[in-house]
């Protein structure tokens, strides 16, 4: 389960910029998690709750934004919306597209006390 590993990065992350900004504690996480992206909110979620214990994040609420995928048809000219990596076009059925959104997962923000 690699998500396990992902959100240990995040808590760390979170925990070093509340630090250093001399927060005392992680009020909310935001996350923001492409469809495309192969990472299980539903995983990321459970792993949130082992890991955060003990840190500053532990009363902290997390919340997981999906982000739909979206790419840029080379054919067409024009943004399409993708349902699956390096999948073809909706509107005129071919390969060149390339991916614009739905594979990120990065801390949209984070509200610290």
């Amino acid at each position: 389960m690699h998500e396990m590993s992902l959100m240990e990065s995040v808590v760390e992350i979170a925990c070093e910029t509340a630090r250093a900004n001399d927060a005392r504690a992680i009020r909310s996480i935001r996350l923001d998690v492409g469809v495309l992206s192969h990472v299980n909110p539903d995983s990321l979620a459970f792993c949130y709750e082992a890991i955060r214990r003990g840190t500053l994040a532990e009363d902290a609420v997390l919340e997981i934004n999906r982000i739909a995928g979206e790419g840029w048809c080379l054919d067409c000219g024009k943004t399409v919306a993708l349902t699956e990596r390096f999948g073809a076009c909706p509107d005129c059925g071919h390969h060149r597209v390339q991916m614009t959104a739905g594979d990120e997962l990065k801390i949209r923000d984070m509200e610290v006390i």
